[in-house]
């Protein structure tokens, strides 16, 4: 990861804001992805996966310790998606099962 020198407010205001649109992005992605998911799965509790949200967040907490972003901030972020995700997963498995 590269983070360049800025030389003014409006310089490191444009660097954040192409961040939050690749952020944006790859959120996008990953909801794409989660709604897939419901494709493979047979059940709602095997949507839930606790085992695999626990090993995501161990794999978050590990990634944001290496690049110094607090483990804590990264945690909550991603505990407020993950939540979101499965409940859009448990609508799409739903609908899918309903046709």
């Amino acid at each position: 990861m590269q983070i360049n020198d800025c030389q003014s407010l409006e310089e490191v205001r444009h660097h954040i804001d192409n961040l939050d649109d690749q952020i944006v992005e790859l959120i996008a992605a990953r909801n794409a992805y989660v709604k897939q998911a419901a494709n493979f799965k047979h059940s709602i509790d095997e949507i839930k996966a606790n085992e695999r949200m626990e090993a995501v967040m161990d794999r978050v907490r590990s990634r944001a310790m290496e690049f110094g972003v607090s483990p804590n901030l990264l945690t909550k972020l991603y505990s407020i998606m993950i939540d979101a995700m499965v409940e859009a997963e448990i609508s799409e498995f739903r609908n899918a099962k309903s046709l």
